[in-house]
């Protein structure tokens, strides 16, 4: 074999090493799910706790999905999530831009200070924060009600902060050519900056996506209307009964993974490297 076709070789046997260590580490990381996705598909005559664990199941059975719907209020718990992760994630795309835009486009007094303090909020642990916060809430009378969901989650430090880093990165001269097309600041952010920062606006949208649907500590505390669970209190409703039974607990969880999988992989195409390439198409 030559020098250079030995060159050649090395390189192609790092790679597949590389491949090979990254498809172990990604099963790995992929088992604890398949597991629980197996788990909720074992018939009810099925033993769940063989040894060793059997990870495939032996009588398949959908039964425990039909239960979730028709034994408990699973559809209510997901409608109330879905609410309260849509409107927390519209608001965030909302305010946290027009936040984000004047601390990075415009020169006023204390901007420095204004940044500094927002972004030490994010120091803040919730827990910290949540007792005001409930008295807050009781005061204005959101107690036990979702809003009291959706308006702690309005508007968050980091979707600020990363906004304004995207913003800093569109071209200066793209609100140049929209100022002088005869647009307003709000004509600026909304025609310039939203398109320019599409990749960062989504990130944003799925973190706070994410941390909503799967909150738990929050609507535990400021509601005690069954009607007005989310999807969190309600899968905690099923591990705490009487009779625990854990193809549904497994069942319920698959059902809470889904929609945030979907919504990943719905996304996650949008995510571009260079988003100003967008405004300077638009």
């Amino acid at each position: 074999m030559s020098r250079s076709a030995r060159g050649r070789s090395r390189p192609s046997l790092a790679s597949g090493l590389q491949l090979a260590v990254l498809l172990l580490v990604a099963l790995l990381m992929l088992l604890p799910l398949l597991w629980l996705v197996s788990t909720s598909l074992k018939g009810p005559a099925e033993d769940i706790f063989t040894s060793p664990p059997a990870l495939l199941p032996a009588q398949p059975s959908l039964q425990a999905y039909g239960r979730l719907f028709t034994e408990n209020p699973l559809g209510l718990y997901l409608r109330n999530s879905a609410i309260v992760s849509a409107l927390a994630v519209l608001a965030n795309l909302l305010f946290c831009s027009l936040a984000a835009y004047p601390l990075a486009r415009l020169r006023f007094a204390g901007r420095g200070l204004v940044l500094a303090l927002v972004v030490a909020t994010i120091l803040i642990p919730f827990q910290v924060v949540m007792i005001p916060l409930y008295l807050l809430m009781v005061q204005i009378g959101l107690r036990n009600t979702l809003w009291a969901l959706i308006l702690p989650q309005a508007a968050t430090a980091f979707g600020i902060f990363l906004l304004r880093q995207s913003f800093l990165g569109v071209p200066v001269e793209l609100e140049e050519a929209a100022r002088i097309d005869g647009c307003t600041p709000l004509g600026e952010w909304w025609n310039v900056m939203i398109p320019a920062a599409r990749a960062d606006l989504i990130t944003l949208a799925m973190f706070v996506f994410i941390g909503t649907w799967s909150d738990f500590l929050w609507p535990l505390v400021i509601l005690d209307d069954p009607q007005l669970y989310t999807l969190p209190l309600g899968l905690q409703q099923l591990a705490s009964s009487f009779s625990l039974d854990w193809r549904l607990v497994a069942a319920g969880s698959v059902v809470s993974i889904l929609p945030v999988l979907v919504l990943f992989i719905g996304l996650q195409r949008y995510i571009l490297p260079n988003a100003s390439g967008d405004a300077v198409k638009g």
